[in-house]
């Protein structure tokens, strides 16, 4: 994607860093799948602090990724309580 004029940098901190690799391995695999044309996403992990870049072309684009992105986190989240 290209001539991206919005963004906003996602951050989550966790109890340690087991459960932020967890999360963040959960989420790797939707890097590039949910993105579109005009929205797109990286995830990284620094210790127990997972981070989601969604960067877009228009302020509608980046409201429905950090949606979509918050709501994957919020999932694996979920999933992770379990392990």
């Amino acid at each position: 994607m290209t001539d991206c004029d919005h963004g906003t940098l996602l951050s989550f901190e966790y109890p340690d860093e087991r459960r932020a690799r967890i999360i963040a391995d959960a989420l790797a695999p939707e890097v590039g799948e949910l993105d579109e044309s005009r929205s797109s996403a990286t995830v990284e992990r620094d210790g127990s602090v997972v981070r989601v870049r969604v960067t877009a072309t228009d302020l509608v684009a980046l409201r429905a990724g950090i949606n979509s992105w918050s709501r994957l986190v919020t999932v694996a989240e979920g999933v992770s309580r379990d392990r």
